[in-house]
């Protein structure tokens, strides 16, 4: 028996949605990257998508994060680092830089001021670079206090996968932070259904891996561990978007404040 448009019943179809597999007709059916998709899926999802990653709102919790890295650049310059070169963090970096000894030994507080220090201009630059970029495009998407999850729970895995991979390395940077802040974008923006802007962060991802892997004193595990915490969270946001509810808030802002204290948990475990 031929199924009918579930919004005109007496059209027969053979097409049903991408999305949800409703029977959709002719003048039902959107064209999308994945399929045809019914007005709900496509073009509901299309204005909810445009709204969503085409606010102009300011993303002020991004800023605050720029303000605050650079500020504690400044703070190392001033406390004896060498502005002009790459390695010349100064005392700041070495008191907070992050490395197993001094965490074990209970400096604890490495694993977090570890990811405002860098190790000269460019690194801070560099960091800094992405997350304007980034951090403009998913905040006005997911609002300032996902990304601020998104920036922390990433920040405590990258520590963490420093950790792992590079026990005595000293670590600076916020690329941790800022590679699950890439991860993130990429999540939400497939999930909304922005292909273009997916695939092209997927290809930054990839980039920026290899370019890991291919320079020396570069923290693959920081990187890595970053990732990883910022597509937990994100995928933590996506499963309470799909479910809304009065109790969804508070469960997604627990479960978010769980992955960091479990992964500060791992991080001193592992030194």
């Amino acid at each position: 028996m031929a199924q009918t448009c579930y919004r005109h019943p007496d059209r027969e179809t053979n097409v049903s949605c991408s999305r949800c597999a409703r029977p959709i007709c002719p003048e039902c059916m959107t064209p999308s990257p994945v399929g045809m998709r019914c007005p709900e899926c496509a073009g509901d999802r299309s204005r909810s998508t445009a709204i969503r990653f085409g606010r102009r709102e300011a993303p002020y919790a991004t800023y605050a994060l720029l303000a605050l890295n650079v500020i504690v650049f400044v703070a190392e310059v001033a406390g004896g680092g060498d502005a002009a070169s790459l390695g010349g963090g100064g005392q700041l970096v070495r008191d907070g830089g992050l490395a197993a000894a001094p965490v074990a030994d209970g400096e604890w507080y490495r694993i977090f001021t570890s990811g405002f220090l860098h190790a000269g201009p460019l690194h801070l630059f560099l960091n800094m670079f992405v997350l304007y970029i980034l951090g403009g495009i998913l905040e006005p998407a997911i609002g300032s206090a996902r990304l601020l999850g998104i920036y922390f729970v990433s920040l405590i895995s990258g520590a963490l996968g420093a950790l792992l991979l590079s026990p005595d390395q000293l670590t600076v940077g916020a690329s941790g932070a800022v590679y699950g802040i890439m991860a993130a974008t990429f999540l939400v923006a497939r999930n909304r259904g922005v292909e273009q802007l997916a695939s092209q962060i997927g290809i930054w991802v990839v980039i920026n891996l290899v370019f890991t892997l291919s320079v020396p004193n570069i923290s693959l595990g920081g990187h890595v561990g970053g990732l990883v915490g910022g597509a937990a969270a994100a995928a933590l946001i996506i499963a309470a978007e799909s479910r809304p509810g009065p109790q969804t808030a508070f469960v997604e802002a627990a479960g978010m404040i769980a992955m960091g204290i479990v992964a500060f948990g791992l991080a001193l475990a592992v030194a």
